[in-house]
């Protein structure tokens, strides 16, 4: 168990990690609060967590956009990028965004991270990360459906309600063709993400359970998921956190069944 002069050791630490000796404006005006956070957020937080940093940076950023905190996203970019997320792995959380938050949300993020990128000299576009043609893309969509989330997913609309049907080929083609086919981010890390939208988003229960089993399936088990879901609190706060907890173990107590 951690001591108190450990959290914030441990703290501050990895705030070097990923801001160095950068002070923010917050700093100056606002000293106390970021004090209450960091100690927080970099402190008690991580401390407590298994997952890697990596993975950690990869979900906040997913859970600002789900939460629709852009200054909060543009603060915590650049320490994302310094902790090791690659300029690709960040393109494809904010791509990857678009079919569950929709572009009139994920618009202004794909505009924070041109404007980082090119102040890191990152010349844009990153290469091509596109590996399906329109032609295939509803079933190689529909292929990764099935992986994630089992066989009764194959081919699902053809037997789907007529006020359904549509839209759950649209989720084939688009959402898993169009986005989890790209190259840059492994699919386990896509679901990890999704999860993550979900749960800032608030709202999306039904839908989180069965990301949840989806992640499940793929590897992302519940210890996982709960660790995750713990790294949200200082940003999404506790009650969509605590929703998303219960939603996992749901999910997970219907699997073992």
């Amino acid at each position: 168990m951690p001591t108190n002069s450990d959290i914030l050791n441990n703290a501050e630490q990895f705030r070097s990690k990923m801001f160095g000796g950068y002070e923010s404006a917050l700093s100056y005006t606002d000293p106390e609060f970021v004090q209450i956070f960091e100690n927080f957020a970099f402190g008690d937080v991580v401390s407590a967590s298994k997952i890697d940093d990596k993975a950690r940076l990869k979900a906040i950023l997913a859970a600002l956009i789900g939460a629709q905190g852009a200054d909060a996203f543009r603060t915590m970019l650049p320490g994302a990028l310094e902790i090791g997320v690659t300029p690709d792995e960040v393109k494809e959380i904010v791509y990857q965004a678009t079919p569950y938050v929709g572009l009139a949300r994920v618009l202004p993020y794909i505009l924070i991270v041109n404007e980082r990128l090119r102040g890191r000299s990152i010349r844009l576009p990153l290469s091509p990360k596109k590996t399906t043609t329109r032609a295939e893309h509803l079933q190689r969509g529909n292929d990764i459906q099935v992986e994630v989330f089992g066989e009764h997913m194959r081919d699902n609309w053809v037997d789907a309600s007529a006020e359904t049907a549509l839209v759950r080929e649209w989720a084939a083609a688009n959402c898993y063709g169009d986005y989890y086919t790209r190259e840059g981010m492994s699919i386990a890390d896509r679901e990890m993400i999704t999860l993550c939208f979900l749960a800032a988003m608030g709202g999306c229960e039904e839908q989180l359970r069965a990301h949840v089993a989806g992640n499940i399936r793929l590897g992302n088990d519940k210890e996982f998921l709960v660790d995750v879901l713990q790294n949200l609190i200082p940003y999404i706060g506790y009650p969509r956190v605590m929703n998303a907890i219960a939603c996992v173990e749901a999910a997970a107590a219907e699997m073992e069944q």
